[in-house]
């Protein structure tokens, strides 16, 4: 692969350029060539898929690489770093899009204008977000993609979903202004923006003013907080979630997840030589109620799509909550369930949309019995049950059984049971956990109160879950099989056989998310990759000696 060496700094540009040049292409087009911007649609995010798993092998064999954009050396210029997380990121982003797009070509393209821009400008937003090497263009990326989520959550109209974008938008908003306020106080602390900078001037800061860096860290952490989702800035998450279209709430199933990221890539390399100081106990504290109220929230409501919101609470809670323990070993674990929750999140999502629509057909099985008797009335050889009626057989539609089907997968991923990928991240966790649990006294009980959160939310979601199934196809009147398009089948089984190639790969990937955990904690290699990334010569320039 030595051929590819000198490309591969460029590649990390890519997941941003193509997005950015799709949206703008397709709105030269105007409102009409669905079709057209369908197919750029699923071309770039599956180019985004390739250039991921691309650098995610690099980044494995040869460390964190960072792309001066304008070659300007940092911490001067703007820097794109790609290292395991941001590799493992940037590639579920690209997966949940490219199932998401695929989805709506089916129908819900059609019901607002401008469905597919806005959705390849999230896609660009959530790549920049995961690639960026600083705080202000990290803010920069997050508004590109929460202006995309505005208008892709309002697509479809209705007086739901106008009602829930109120809450959201004023709530990001607000997590915006205090992410700017806390930015701008790091910056005249550290005079630095740079994330790399940031490791060696946290700790040539005075004394003196120390405590403005916690104010500023404190500031940014209520923003990157009320992004994820966490108790108690959740209030938006479950009406917007619920209320949008399902190929929009399958896209959003990753937003909370780029509140966590940016909670843990700023806690790794601001506090990264003390990181007691940056309020992991406050972390775990969040992190655990947010879980339990998710699981409480998905026991108490009997709507599908509120039941998939509140399970979107309680991964994030779960992740928070691992985090603030600040073992890499438990964190290793809890992006592998970070992958698992989103893969399962978005299936659930896109599934509720089928069956919802399979449960408005109107005419059942048993509207049509008297019929089907009567055809029957001249057969001597009729089965009869135990009270002499008449039994009328008819085989289960192949369509009814996908659906049902897919449901308990999606069961056992959200709820993390085995087999599936989910459970080996929580088997992860909770390893490390009793590994840790006798050794770091200190963390003893909050460990044993994870384990506990950990097994009790899971229980409590596979309840809700499992109540959801019976009553969706058990306990309903038989109905016709639903009619699904391709388009609307394959993205469901793409994102559950994706899940189970993971598992099946579940120790070189578990290897893999765990050194990218580890370095989370010892950052050393992502700074000197970002502190001496190589200016190109313009061409024609003599080497000098």
């Amino acid at each position: 692969m030595t051929w590819i060496a000198p490309l591969m700094p460029h590649l990390l540009v890519v997941p941003i350029l193509l997005p950015m040049l799709a949206a703008g292409v397709m709105l030269a087009f105007g409102e009409g060539h669905r079709d057209i911007k369908s197919r750029i649609s699923l071309v770039v995010t599956s180019a985004n898929i390739v250039v991921a798993l691309a650098l995610a092998v690099w980044v494995h064999a040869h460390g964190p690489v960072a792309y001066l954009m304008g070659n300007w050396p940092a911490p001067f210029g703007i820097v794109l770093v790609v290292d395991r997380l941001s590799a493992v990121m940037v590639l579920l982003a690209a997966v949940v899009a490219l199932c998401a797009v695929l989805f709506s070509s089916a129908r819900w393209d059609k019901a607002g204008v401008h469905y597919y821009p806005l959705a390849m400008l999230l896609l660009m937003g959530l790549s920049g977000a995961f690639l960026t090497g600083d705080l202000f263009n990290l803010y920069v990326y997050f508004e590109i993609l929460l202006a995309a989520s505005y208008g892709l959550l309002l697509h479809g109209s209705g007086r739901q979903r106008v009602s829930a974008s109120v809450h959201y938008v004023a709530v990001n908003l607000a997590a915006s202004s205090l992410f700017l306020i806390g930015a701008t106080t790091i910056y005249g602390v550290t005079g630095t923006l740079n994330m790399a900078d940031l490791v060696q001037r946290v700790v040539e800061v005075p004394a003196a003013d120390r405590w403005l860096l916690h104010v500023g860290a404190g500031v940014l952490s209520v923003a990157f907080l009320a992004k994820a989702a966490a108790w108690p800035l959740n209030f938006w998450l479950v009406p917007a979630y619920s209320s949008a279209t399902a190929p929009v709430a399958a896209y959003f199933a990753i937003m909370t997840k780029v509140g966590f990221y940016s909670v843990i890539r700023m806690a790794s390399l601001i506090y990264a030589e003390s990181p007691e100081q940056f309020g992991r106990a406050g972390l775990f504290a969040l992190g655990v109620v947010t879980a339990i109220l998710g699981a409480l929230g998905m026991v108490g409501t009997l709507k599908l799509a509120r039941l998939a919101s509140y399970g979107v609470m309680v991964s994030s809670g779960t992740l928070i909550a691992a985090f603030g323990l600040q073992h890499w070993e438990i964190t290793g674990g809890a992006i592998f369930y970070l992958v698992s929750s989103v893969l399962g999140a978005c299936a659930l999502y896109l599934l509720i949309d089928l069956i919802e629509r399979w449960q408005n057909l109107g005419a059942t099985l048993e509207d049509d019995a008297p019929f089907l008797a009567a055809s029957f009335a001249d057969d001597q050889n009729v089965n009869l049950d135990d009270d002499e009626e008449r039994l009328i057989g008819r085989s289960f539609p192949a369509s009814t059984a996908f659906l049902a089907l897919a449901f308990l997968v999606c069961t056992l991923m959200i709820a993390g049971l085995p087999p599936l990928s989910s459970f080996v991240g929580k088997v992860a966790m909770l390893s490390a956990s009793l590994t840790l649990g006798g050794n770091a006294a200190d963390d003893a009980g909050k460990i044993w109160v994870f384990m506990a959160v950990l097994l009790g939310t899971g229980l409590l979601s596979l309840i809700a879950l499992t109540r959801a199934g019976i009553r969706t196809f058990w306990a309903t009147p038989l109905r016709e099989g639903p009619r699904l398009r391709l388009a609307e089948g394959l993205p469901v089984g793409l994102l559950l056989l994706t899940a189970l190639a993971i598992t099946a790969a579940a120790n070189p990937i578990l290897e893999y998310v765990n050194g990218a955990a580890k370095s989370l904690y010892y950052p050393g290699a992502y700074v000197e990759s970002v502190m001496r990334a190589p200016i190109v010569p313009p061409p024609g320039a003599k080497e000098t000696p």
